[in-house]
């Protein structure tokens, strides 16, 4: 795709950020208009994550006007809104690509650029990350800055929260921006909040503060005096001192779009020592209104015309896996009042909306904290609650501890719900659902099942709902395949699979949605084919039987061979002594870049062709 550069005059002119410091400030909010249109027009025609980046663009060309990036650590959060950071680090005319297979990462990436100090894909890690830089910068000695960006949303995480408090404690020279783009405290937003915000982050103002703080600080009375006085003096403007509290000093909040302002405070700002605390207010969308009036709409987009009021409809298709366990959640909590939904944040993702629409009294998100997510359900089951936890395969990983030692150990009635299982596409490694059957595998009293379409899913949560210990169904992004749906008292025998077709010398142990392909590939090398549906326990007898009748075993799964279920098949075979040739296909040993989910699949090996050779040069 090829931008015609003359429409952004000044943004054409910067390819890297010493390109943009070499620039008046006067020019820099011509560069901010440039910059959101450039967004608009590129990712319109290219798809990709949207309004957070449209809420950025000023803080993003301050950053890098004050700071001397890269050699100044700028990280940022997650990485939906570090569009426009990509843009001015290099990759402007590569950003039509971003998403896209061999095209560039959908957030900040090491790998990448010089300018992305961590890479990221999950909330929450920046300030933990730019604590460690900014120890290491002051044992390196060369006076390097560290700059970490935070959403509200992924301030609400307790690594954040533990992060802040080891900064306060320790008291390194950092600072933590806060991007507030909640619409609630707007209002707290204006000239006189602008101008004040500059002074508290002058020179003469914090000097004189921690000049005083020492002077008193000898005199309990007065220091006490002192402390009330200045903690009055700005609650009147600012929001509470929770952040002064945990060490930091604390700027805000400031209107995130002025970019004036806000390179003038973070001048200010830059210089401080110790933790700094700067609190910017933003508008998701920031420039497109409809982006403006439904940032989750607008949150990631697929092409669109911007001329146009509404996203394109997609094509009519068959119900996402998330919209059958939204279904299913409310037609369960139809019958049994005690089902209790739990969700970190994904309400939208997990297709939950119009359950906690519907049953707001069972409907619990708790923000993003996988951790704690998990431990409540623990407590609603010992509570005689019968909890589901909606959460994705990756971010599961969050809350593993948490799961050993307060789900499965005690052996509670907490059923987990783990959509994006698999093979997810354009978000890449971070989001890759590829390693939980390995890591729950292994864990006691965990009821593991992998269903093969959407009948089965209903089945498999039916089932789970009505155990009296933990598990686990698991499910993929994308759609289902148009099987009719169960009644919601329907249920399966525990750790007993399917024989789908009877075939010849190969049998083929399908694990989940892998049963399409699987099933192409049975018929091309009639070859025998079974769905496990169980991960744990296995079907121990269909084993035995498949063992029996055929030379070779092929088992088949979208996780990591490594620990994965067919794994489990080997382990067992072994355990009895047999003697018996199995290939295990699945994910092998690295981490999965982005491309759409068919790319991904193909470039595994993991689609029928793909299977089929591997099998082939197997048996040759």
């Amino acid at each position: 795709m090829t931008t015609n550069l003359a429409n952004y005059p000044l943004l054409s002119n910067i390819n890297i950020p010493e390109d943009l410091r070499n620039m008046p400030q006067d020019k820099l909010t011509r560069i901010s208009n440039e910059l959101r249109s450039f967004l608009l027009n590129s990712v319109s025609k290219s798809s990709g994550h949207f309004a957070s980046g449209l809420g950025t663009i000023e803080l993003t060309v301050a950053l890098h006007y004050v700071y001397n990036t890269p050699f100044d650590h700028l990280i940022w959060d997650v990485g939906h809104q570090a569009y426009p950071h990509k843009i001015l680090t290099g990759r402007r005319e590569q950003l039509h690509t971003i998403r896209q297979k061999d095209g560039l990462h959908p957030f900040p990436w090491r790998e990448e650029s010089e300018y992305d100090t961590l890479s990221v894909g999950h909330s929450s890690t920046s300030i933990s990350a730019a604590l460690g830089l900014a120890v290491a910068a002051e044992k390196e000695g060369k006076n390097r800055k560290t700059v970490a960006v935070i959403g509200d949303g992924a301030m609400t995480a307790g690594m954040a929260f533990e992060a802040l408090n080891h900064a306060g404690d320790i008291k390194k020279d950092m600072l933590v921006i806060l991007n507030d783009n909640d619409m609630s405290i707007s209002k707290n937003v204006g000239a006189l909040n602008n101008h004040l915000a500059k002074l508290l982050s002058g020179s003469i103002f914090t000097g004189f503060r921690e000049g005083s703080k020492k002077l008193l600080g000898t005199i309990p009375p007065i220091k006490e005096l002192a402390s009330r006085a200045e903690e009055h003096l700005k609650g009147m403007v600012v929001p509470s001192t929770f952040f002064e509290e945990l060490g930091f000093n604390y700027i805000g909040p400031i209107d995130g779009h002025d970019v004036d302002s806000l390179v003038t405070t973070i001048k200010n700002m830059r210089n401080l020592k110790g933790p700094q605390f700067l609190h910017v207010v933003t508008t998701k969308g920031k420039g497109y209104q409809a982006a403006e009036q439904d940032p989750i709409k607008y949150h990631a987009v697929p092409k669109f015309n911007p001329e146009e009021t509404n996203l394109p409809q997609s094509k009519p298709s068959l119900p996402t896996y998330s919209k059958i366990f939204g279904d299913w959640l409310c037609k369960t909590a139809e019958v049994d009042n005690k089902l209790v939904a739990v969700t970190p944040a994904m309400a939208e993702g997990s297709g939950m909306v119009e359950f906690s629409q519907r049953f707001p009294e069972q409907y619990f998100d708790v923000a993003i904290a996988e951790q704690h997510a998990i431990t409540y359900a623990a407590g609603l089951a010992i509570g005689g609650q019968k909890p589901v936890v909606a959460i994705y395969s990756s971010f599961l990983q969050r809350g593993y501890d948490q799961f050993i030692h307060d789900v499965a150990i005690q052996n509670l009635p907490v059923m987990f719900a783990v959509d994006r299982a698999g093979i997810v596409g354009a978000d890449g490694a971070t989001h890759q659902g590829v390693f939980d059957l390995s890591f729950l595998r292994c864990i006691p009293n965990t009821i593991i099942m992998a269903p093969s379409n959407e009948r089965e899913c209903q089945l498999m949560l039916n089932t789970g709902h009505q155990l009296n210990g933990p598990s686990i169904v698991r499910y993929p992004r994308g759609n289902g395949t148009g099987e009719t749906l169960p009644g919601v008292d329907e249920t399966i025998e525990i750790g007993k699979g399917v024989t789908i077709r009877q075939g010849d010398k190969i049998a083929l142990l399908s694990f989940g949605t892998m049963l399409a392909q699987a099933k192409i590939t049975a018929e091309a090398l009639n070859a025998s084919l079974v769905d496990m549906r169980f991960v744990k326990p296995l079907d121990e007898s269909l084993i035995e039987q498949l063992f029996t009748n055929h030379d070779v075993l092929v088992t088949i799964e979208d996780n990591a061979i490594a620990g994965g279920a067919g794994s489990g098949v080997n382990e067992y075979l072994l355990s009895q002594g047999k003697a018996i040739r199995i290939l295990n296909i699945g994910v092998a040993d690295h981490f999965v870049k982005h491309g759409t989910q068919e790319e991904v699949h193909h470039e595994l090996g993991l689609d029928a062709q793909g299977i089929i050779a591997k099998i082939t040069s197997f048996i040759s």
